[in-house]
């Protein structure tokens, strides 16, 4: 059997259940000294003054470093706010940073710091801001796409939804914050960094300071949490470096719960209207999403809700429209399904009221118009069985019980509702380089630069190595997130497994290959003289296929041959033509809520989904991806709320007591599947992204379950009691 898409325990699960997995800020370093920073306290002006005698003089500092004296960074760019001007762009911008011998000296001296200000008027009212709005684009894609006549399409409509649905600004509050410990040796720099892609962390770096890639070196073993906050190079990692070369000693920087909030990103609101045009029967003739979301003062970055419009339904006309709204807050940045959550969240409650104005089932409306090619180029998608998912997870969840009826289904006092939307994600892949060695100690080399952020890479890429070579699991060693690796891509976007398995997979039957044919060529083994498709290898062991008993284990072939090892090399970039295939991942999510009338307290109870994303690598990590993606798509509706004082811009809730998200009591039964259709259009292994597709259309279907719960229709998320009073 196959160890590609067995349940594997996760390789790496023992060193992080007993505490041995060493994340970042776990690097014992000698002679390390500490950094803590000072953030700004207005949201726009300019820094008057600085009073840092008393921080100077407390005990144990080594420096307090300011705008005044920071070093100039050839290759500092204005998104990154790390000192090199006195400009204030956003409440808890970093403005000094304290190091000192300890922890706690450089926090007792950085409350010492004193700062005056010369205050500006800031933007900080979202909706005022849209007339001056801005259209932007998303990793080169406009933000402005359609096709046909959709005001036509509405004109021509027979039932009509038009609506507003919103999201408020989420922050990603991983368990690990963002750290780093930065360490110099001449003009080379060590960076112990949080991060998802130490081959990006190193050239930003190396740009910001003026100095050859080869001298950066970037490591991460384990990231407690990324969820695409630590995807892009921010203020924490480029201070502590700065900090280093100024003390001229190690510095270790760890962000404050805080400090999360502000300096590092975060998914920024969106205001999303929505049109749908139908005829009586349900077809869809225009659809119509305009979005407007917050940016900042100092970068661009669109939140692109509307994306999964241009795929999603066959319908002829269709206009899809993002506006940027600058505002003194930090630079936004992707938060899982970026875009894509908090866009499926609007266009499947519109869908859902749609299907209410039509008496239709919302199941039968999707089914309608059911997209059999990408609508927006016509294109055939790699792999797409959307149809079988509707019907698989609409039977296990009993979608055929219910009665339309809002308010119409109890169980006892409870008001009982059930939701249904569609999830999608696109899938993409990026070049990637691996290496496989055969090592003489009868273990095997598997490497490559990338990164484990919770997506069970360590384990998968133990899987595609064990089942190309014909080794036990048990003897493979995986090493990643190191510079000194073979470059691999960034963890983000649902692409670390169709872009590194297959250049695993390769490396490995390169090594294998090499493996054989310097067996058949020694006088001494068992296969010498044979064809390199007539041996076998099998628990390490090579052997005839003639002959099984006559095999030999790798280690006494290495041993006759200086006990050198023998390696495979591979880099793949994508080859997919996306001018002719579109490539995305689907679902289909069924949700239960139940609401006590009398608290109108919601509470999810179950949910079913079914997937659609390709070949399974390993059935338990999968499932723990669906399950975690379902968790924040339940938290999208429900809980996560960003409070902002608006005079300030600052953010009231900055912690985790009372930044709600879901806990174990918060979440019901969850029921997930997948069919196992391998897309090989997309890579030879068959792969597609799970990571994130979770999250999409769950905020609807929680959504629309408490709809037909309470008919009472909340468009605002998160849909808390009081919206339902």
């Amino acid at each position: 059997m196959s160890i590609i898409g067995s349940p594997l325990t996760r390789v790496d699960g023992k060193q992080k259940v007993t505490g041995t997995a060493k994340f970042t800020a776990e690097f014992e370093i000698p002679q390390l000294a500490y950094a803590v920073m000072v953030t700004s306290t207005i949201p726009s002006g300019q820094i008057a003054g600085m009073d840092t005698s008393a921080a100077e003089k407390a005990p144990g500092v080594l420096a307090v470093i300011t705008p005044r004296n920071v070093q100039r960074l050839p290759g500092a760019e204005r998104r990154i706010t790390v000192l090199q001007d006195t400009n204030v762009y956003y409440q808890n911008q970093p403005i000094a940073i304290v190091v000192a011998e300890t922890l706690e000296q450089a926090q007792h001296a950085a409350q010492l710091v004193r700062t005056r200000y010369d205050t500006k008027p800031a933007k900080l009212d979202f909706e005022a801001g849209f007339p001056q709005s801005y259209p932007g684009e998303h990793n080169g894609e406009p933000g402005d796409a359609g096709w046909g006549d959709v005001n036509a399409g509405l004109a021509q409509a027979e039932v009509k939804v038009e609506e507003t649905y919103t999201t408020p600004i989420h922050h990603h509050n991983p368990m690990e914050m963002h750290a780093a410990i930065a360490q110099w040796d001449g003009d080379k720099l060590t960076l112990h960094d949080t991060t998802q892609s130490v081959t990006n962390r190193r050239s930003y770096v190396a740009k910001m300071f003026g100095i050859p890639e080869d001298n950066v070196r970037v490591i991460v073993l384990f990231v407690g949490g990324g969820f695409g906050c630590k995807g892009q190079t921010w203020a924490p990692a480029v201070l502590a470096a700065l900090a280093a070369k100024q003390v001229k000693r190690p510095v270790k920087l760890v962000t404050e719960r805080p400090q999360m909030f502000g300096m590092v990103g975060a998914r920024p609101r969106t205001h999303q209207k929505l049109s749908l045009g139908a005829t009586r029967e349900g077809k869809l003739t225009a659809i119509k999403h305009e979005v407007h979301a917050n940016t900042s003062m100092i970068e661009d970055y669109l939140e692109s809700s509307a994306f999964a419009t241009r795929v999603m339904y066959d319908c002829a006309n269709v206009q899809t429209i993002h506006r940027l709204v600058q505002m003194n807050l930090g630079t936004p940045t992707y938060d899982r399904a970026p875009g894509v959550a908090t866009g499926t969240y609007a266009l499947e409650v519109a869908m859902d009221e749609l299907a209410y104005k039509l008496k239709m089932d919302p199941l039968e409306l999707r089914l309608k118009n059911y997209a059999e090619v990408d609508p927006s180029d016509n294109n055939p998608f790699t792999e797409k069985s959307l149809r079988e998912r509707y019907k698989r997870a609409s039977e296990k969840f009993g979608w055929a019980k219910r009665n339309a009826e809002p308010r119409s289904m109890r169980d006892g006092d409870l008001l009982v509702g059930w939701g249904m939307a569609t999830e999608t994600y696109p899938a993409r892949r990026l070049p990637c380089s691996a290496l496989v060695q055969f090592q003489p100690d009868g273990r095997v080399l598997v490497a490559a630069g990338t990164q484990e952020i919770g997506n069970g890479i360590y384990t998968i890429m133990t899987q595609v190595a064990a089942d190309a070579l014909g080794v036990p699991p048990s003897l493979i060693d995986v090493k990643i997130g190191d510079t000194t690796l073979p470059p691999a891509p960034i963890s983000a976007g649902s692409m670390s497994t169709a872009s590194v398995t297959p250049t695993v997979h390769d490396a490995a039957m390169q090594a294998r290959n090499n493996l054989l044919g310097l067996s058949a060529s020694d006088p001494q083994s068992p296969v010498h003289g044979v064809a390199a498709d007539q041996i076998a290898i099998s628990d390490g062991k090579i052997s005839p296929k003639s002959s099984p008993g006559k095999s030999e284990d790798f280690r006494a072939l290495l041993a006759r041959h200086g006990n050198q090892p023998v390696e495979g090399k591979a880099s793949l970039k994508p080859d997919l033509d996306t001018k002719k295939f579109s490539s995305h991942s689907f679902g289909a999510v069924f949700a239960e809520v139940a609401v006590d009338p009398l608290t109108v307290m919601p509470r999810v109870r179950r949910v079913v989904a079914v997937y659609d994303v390709g070949r399974i690598m390993n059935a338990k990590t999968a499932r723990s991806q669906f399950i975690g993606g379902i968790v924040w798509g339940v938290s999208l509706a429900l809980f996560e709320d960003t409070q902002m004082d608006p005079p300030t811009g600052r953010f009231t809730n900055a912690n985790l007591s009372e930044y709600h998200v879901p806990v174990n009591l918060d979440i019901g039964e969850i029921d997930v599947s997948a069919l196992d259709i391998p897309d090989t259009k997309l890579d030879s292994m068959g792969a597609r992204g799970i990571g994130e597709i979770g999250i999409t259309g769950t905020g609807a279907a929680v959504a629309n379950a408490i709809f037909h719960a309470t008919g009472q229709r909340v468009r605002d998320l998160p849909i808390t009691p009081d919206k339902l009073l």
